[in-house]
C-alpha cells in the first residue's frame, strides 16, 4: 500500500523512543546505539515489534546517528543493512493487522554547519546522501529526517534525500521553549522551506511534552498544505539515581496528542521517554477521531533562516540597491570583488525598513555564479531578511538557490519559453516564490489584456512543473511616467485584471521610474 495514499484518509501512527529503551537494556554511556543493530539485533527487533504490536504503522530504523562522520563506509553500510533487516523482521513477526512501513531514520550529523560551525553545507549534503543511498539499497519504505534544530542542516538532509531517492520523505524539527529552532527559525519559516522543497509531510518531534507544543503545531496547521506530524517527548526529563525519568504519563500523553489530532495533525507518535505503552494509549485514545481534511493553504510565504514574510496581507517593501542596473557604485564593487560593499548596502536597506532584499550581481565582465553565491552566503550570515535573487545565468541562479537558507523570491521569469524552461525546474527543486514579468518575445503589451494573456500562459506552464499558483507573483512592469506625470494607466488596470481574474498577488517594480 502507498503510504502517501494511506495518509489521505487515515491517521498514521509512528513509533516512540528508542534510546531510553536501549538504556534499560544496558546501553552504556557513550556507546553508539546504532552498533546494536549488528551486536544485539534481537533486542532491536523486539523493540520494533513491540511498537508494531502497539499499533504503530511506521517504525524508524535504529540509524539516528548513522552517518559517515561517525562511522567508516563499510561499517555504516553494515549498520544500515542490519537496521532495515531488523525492522523488516519485526514487521513480519508482528501480529498487528494494520499497514506497516519501515522508515530510514536520519538525525543530525552532530556538527554545526557554517557559519555557526565548521561543516560546509555541501559536505553535509554529501554525508546525508551516503546514508540515503544505503537506505534505498537495502529497501527502506520512506525516509524520516528528524530532530533537526537548524534550518540549514534540515535543508541539506532534505536535498540529499530528494537527489538520491524517490522515496517519500517526512521531515521533523525540534523546537525550544521559545517556539523557534536553536538557530532561530519560526514554524512558518520551516513550512515555507520544507513544503517548497517538496517534503511529503512536515512537523515537530522531540522538543518538549505535547502541551508545550500546541502553539508550534497550530502554526504548522495554519500554513502547511501537506500532512503535519507530531512526535513529542514524554515531557521534560529529570535524572533520578542516574536515570532519565519523564513527567508525562501515557494516558496524559495520549489525551494531549489526540487533541492535536482533532485540530488536524495527521501523523503522530512519540519521541524521548515514550514506549510502546504510550503508542498503545495514543491509538486507543484517538481511535474514534475522524481525520481533519488536509487542505491547500493559499498563503504565499518567503523566508530567511529565521522568519517568514507573508505576501498579500499588506504592502511589502523590497530593497533593490544591490542591482548594478540601478546602482553605479555597485558595478565598481563587483568588479573589485568587494563583498563588504554588498553587505553594507544590504544592512542599510534593512535598517531603512526593507522586508525583502533584492540581490542581483549580473555584469558581463564578472563571474556571476561565483559572485552571486558568495553574496547570498555572506548576506545571510549578517542579515535576516528573505532574499529576492535575480540572475541572468541559470547556473548562477541554481548555485545561489542551493546555498540559500530559506525560501527565496526568484526573479525574473517572463513569457518567453526559454525563460520558463530555465527557471521553473529550479523553483520546483529548491522552492521559491517566482516573480513573473508580463512580457514575452514581442515585448511588453500595451494593453492590460495583453499582459493578462501572458500571465495566464505563465501559470499554465508552471502548473506542468507542479508549481502552485500561490508561488507566483506578477510584475506588471510599471513604465516611466508620461508627460502628464502619472503611471501608465494600463499597468494599474493590469494589476486589477490579474488580481480579479487570476486571484494572484502582484508586485510593481518602481525603482527605475
Amino acid at each position: 500500500m502507498n503510504i502517501k495514499e494511506y495518509i489521505k484518509d487515515n491517521i498514521l501512527y509512528l513509533d516512540g523512543g528508542m534510546g531510553t529503551l536501549l538504556q534499560k537494556e544496558g546501553l552504556a554511556p557513550g556507546e553508539k546505539p546504532e552498533k546494536w543493530n549488528i551486536t544485539r539485533p534481537e533486542i532491536i527487533t523486539r523493540i520494533h515489534r513491540d511498537y508494531f504490536d502497539a499499533g504503530s504503522n511506521v517504525v524508524n530504523t535504529n540509524t539516528f546517528g548513522a552517518n559517515l562522520l561517525k562511522f567508516g563506509a563499510e561499517e555504516l553500510e553494515a549498520i544500515v543493512s542490519a537496521a532495515i533487516s531488523n525492522a523488516r523482521a519485526a514487521s513480519e513477526q508482528s501480529g498487528g493487522a494494520q499497514p506497516k512501513w519501515v522508515a530510514l531514520d536520519i538525525g543530525p550529523t552532530g556538527r554545526l554547519l557554517k557559519p555557526y560551525g565548521d561543516l560546509d553545507f555541501e559536505d553535509a549534503v554529501s554525508v546525508f546522501a551516503e546514508t540515503v543511498k544505503l537506505g534505498v539499497k537495502y529497501g527502506a519504505d520512506l525516509i524520516m529526517i528528524e530532530t533537526m534544530s537548524d534550518s540549514y542542516e534540515t535543508k541539506a538532509a532534505l536535498l540529499a534525500a530528494k537527489e538520491n531517492s524517490s522515496l517519500p520523505v517526512f521531515v521533523s524539527n525540534a523546537y525550544g521553549e521559545s517556539g523557534r529552532l536553536m538557530t532561530g527559525a519560526t514554524p512558518a519559516a520551516m513550512v515555507a522551506l520544507l513544503e517548497g522543497m517538496g517534503a511529503d509531510a512536515i512537523g515537530v518531534n522531540c522538543s518538549l511534552g505535547p502541551k508545550a507544543l500546541f502553539g508550534v503545531v497550530d502554526e504548522y496547521l495554519k500554513y502547511a498544505s501537506v500532512p503535519v506530524l507530531l512526535k513529542p517527548n514524554a515531557g521534560l526529563p529529570r535524572t533520578i539515581n542516574g536515570k532519565s525519568v519523564y513527567d508525562v504519563m501515557p494516558d496524559e500523553f495520549a489525551t494531549d496528542v489526540s487533541e492535536l489530532i482533532r485540530r488536524g495533525v495527521r501523523i503522530s507518535g512519540g519521541c524521548c521517554g515514550t514506549t510502546p505503552e504510550y503508542i498503545s494509549a495514543l491509538v486507543r485514545a484517538s481511535a474514534d477521531i475522524t481525520p481533519v481534511a488536509i487542505t491547500k493553504k493559499n498563503i504565499t510565504l518567503v523566508s530567511s533562516y529565521n522568519h517568514e514574510v507573508v505576501l498579500g496581507a499588506e504592502p511589502i517593501l523590497v530593497g533593490n540597491r544591490i542591482d548594478p542596473t540601478v546602482n553605479e557604485d555597485l558595478r565598481d564593487a563587483l568588479r573589485n570583488n568587494d563583498i563588504d560593499y554588498i553587505i553594507d548596502e544590504g544592512t542599510e536597506q534593512q535598517d531603512d525598513g526593507a522586508q525583502i532584499l533584492g540581490v542581483n550581481v549580473g555584469l558581463p565582465d564578472i563571474d556571476e555564479k561565483s559572485m552571486l553565491t558568495s553574496a547570498v552566503c555572506e548576506l545571510q550570515t549578517i542579515i535576516d531578511l528573505p532574499l529576492l535573487i535575480d540572475a541572468r545565468d541559470a547556473s548562477a541562479m541554481e548555485s545561489a538557490l542551493r546555498r540559500y537558507n530559506g525560501k527565496a523570491m526568484i526573479s525574473s521569469v517572463n513569457g518567453k519559453r526559454e525563460s520558463m524552461d530555465k527557471i521553473f525546474p529550479l523553483a520546483k527543486k529548491y522552492g521559491g516564490v517566482i516573480v513573473a514579468l508580463t512580457f514575452d518575445e514581442n515585448g511588453i503589451p500595451e494593453s492590460a489584456e495583453g499582459r493578462l494573456e501572458i500571465a495566464e500562459r505563465i501559470l499554465g506552464e508552471a502548473e506542468k512543473y507542479g508549481i502552485d499558483k500561490k508561488n507566483i507573483v506578477f510584475d506588471m512592469l510599471a513604465l516611466s511616467a508620461g508627460d502628464n506625470g502619472t503611471v501608465d494607466p494600463e499597468t494599474l488596470r493590469a494589476v486589477e485584471l490579474i488580481e480579479s481574474k487570476l486571484g494572484d498577488e502582484s508586485v510593481l517594480h518602481v525603482s527605475r521610474i
